[in-house]
C-alpha cells in the first residue's frame, strides 16, 4: 500500500485511496483547471475540498505542500521514478499531467512550446487581470469611490479578450487541437461573465469567437464534471 505519511497535508485531509492522485482544491477558476484535466485524461484521483473562506490554505498542513498558500495542489503517489511527488501551481500541474499521460500536449516540440506559451498567458495575464476585475466589479472593491482601478482592469481585460479573439480566428481551440491551453483558460473566461457578472462591463459581445470557444469548451462532458469537483459541502 502506498505510504503518503511523509506529506503532512494527509493528516489534515486523509487519503482513503493513497494509490490515487490526491487533489486539494476548490471549484474556483484555478481549482477547476486540474479537476477538468484529471477528468479529461482519466487518471484515478481523490479530491479533497479546501475551504479558502475558512483560511484552510494558510494552515501549516496545506502550506507544507503549497508554500504559496493557493489552490490547487496535488500529490501523485506514482511520480517520476515511482516515488510520490507533490506539486503546486496549476500551470505546472497541467504540464506535468499532460507529459505523464501523453495527452492534451503535443509531442511535436514547436507545438508543445506554443501550447505552454498560452498556458503561461493565462497564468500571467488572464488569471490575475480577471481576478482583479472581479474584486473591483463584484466584491468589496465595487464600493470604492475611485473607479480608476476598476477601469484599468476593465481595459486590460478587454485587451486580453482581444488577444484571444485574434488567436481564435479560423480556429476552434487556442492551439491546433484542444489542449491544456484551453483547460487553463476556460474557467477564467466562464467566471468573468458568470460569477463575476462582468460580461457587460467588458463588452463580451464584442468577442464572438471567444464566446463560441467558451461554448465549445463548456459542452465537453469532462469540463462539466470538472467544474463541480471537489463537491462543495
Amino acid at each position: 500500500m502506498t505510504d503518503l505519511s511523509a506529506f503532512p497535508i494527509t493528516r489534515r485531509w486523509p487519503a482513503r485511496h493513497p494509490d490515487r492522485i490526491q487533489l486539494y482544491s476548490l471549484p474556483t477558476p484555478n481549482g477547476v483547471k486540474v479537476s477538468i484535466m484529471l477528468e479529461e485524461i482519466g487518471l484515478p484521483y481523490e479530491p479533497h475540498l479546501v475551504d479558502i473562506m475558512a483560511n484552510e490554505t494558510w494552515g501549516p498542513e496545506f502550506l507544507s505542500l503549497n508554500p504559496n498558500g493557493k489552490i490547487p495542489a496535488i500529490i501523485d503517489p506514482n511520480g517520476p521514478g515511482g516515488r510520490p511527488l507533490g506539486l503546486f501551481e496549476s500551470g505546472a500541474i497541467l504540464i506535468y499531467l499532460a507529459e505523464k499521460t501523453g495527452q492534451l500536449l503535443s509531442a511535436d516540440p514547436a507545438t508543445r512550446y506554443e501550447t505552454i506559451q498560452w498556458v503561461m498567458f493565462q497564468m500571467g495575464a488572464i488569471g490575475p487581470m480577471f481576478g482583479q476585475l472581479g474584486f473591483f466589479h463584484r466584491f468589496a472593491g465595487k464600493d470604492y469611490e475611485d473607479k480608476r482601478p476598476r477601469d484599468r482592469y476593465v481595459a486590460e481585460s478587454r485587451r486580453l479578450l482581444g488577444v484571444l479573439e485574434t488567436r481564435l480566428k479560423d480556429r476552434d481551440w487556442i492551439v491546433d487541437d484542444y489542449s491544456i491551453a484551453d483547460v487553463a483558460a476556460l474557467g477564467w473566461v466562464r467566471n468573468l461573465i458568470g460569477f463575476y457578472e462582468a460580461g457587460e462591463i467588458v463588452g463580451f459581445s464584442d468577442f464572438p469567437r471567444v464566446a463560441a470557444w467558451l461554448e465549445r469548451g463548456l459542452a465537453r462532458p469532462a469540463v462539466q464534471r470538472g467544474l463541480e469537483i471537489p463537491a462543495r459541502s
